[in-house]
């Protein structure tokens, strides 16, 4: 191995699909009922300067849906406390405000010892990358279940580098 080669690799022990979160209405929300897919995570916030994202998350999400793309939100009050709300204002929020009909889970941390597992899984598979730094940071799970890219807080859904790597990970 190059001490220049910059990809990471996990050992992958576990599977994106090995993850569960509750969804705003409380029920399981395993991401083993989108194997074959691809996963888009995002960790989002109804009070962030990055909140308008959500129209372009829900712009994707319509026109890939069919393709295989499963776009999913992880609301988070980790950074700037912008996700002071319940599960119950979120969803009013995220439907009145920007129609959202893509899966949504409850409110989680998504970084440090207190972070979901699967944060913790795709931090450890695919190094600091994976670890959020800010709302409406996002993971792109190919269809085998691992990570295959990520994207900055900045880098916006509808954006040519995205849009590539979505499509990259549906070929």
């Amino acid at each position: 191995m190059s001490l220049f080669t910059t990809s990471v690799s996990g050992s992958y022990e576990k599977l994106a699909y090995d993850f569960n979160f509750k969804d705003l209405d409380g029920s399981n929300l395993s991401l083993s009922e989108y194997k074959e897919k691809v996963i888009v995570v995002v960790n989002v916030a109804s009070q962030c300067g990055f909140t308008s994202q959500y129209e372009d998350m829900q712009k994707v999400w319509e026109s890939y849906q069919k393709k295989g793309i499963v776009m999913l939100g992880v609301p988070s009050n980790d950074f700037g406390k912008q996700e002071p709300g319940n599960s119950k204002d979120i969803k009013n929020f995220c439907e009145a405000k920007f129609g959202i009909t893509f899966p949504m889970t409850e409110k989680v941390s998504v970084k440090g010892e207190s972070a979901h597992p699967f944060y913790k899984w795709a931090k450890m598979n695919h190094g600091n990358s994976a670890a959020p730094k800010w709302n409406f940071h996002k993971i792109i799970i190919g269809k085998d279940g691992k990570i295959k890219d990520t994207f900055a807080s900045i880098t916006n859904p509808s954006s040519k580098k995205f849009i590539k790597a979505i499509e990259e990970a549906l070929d």
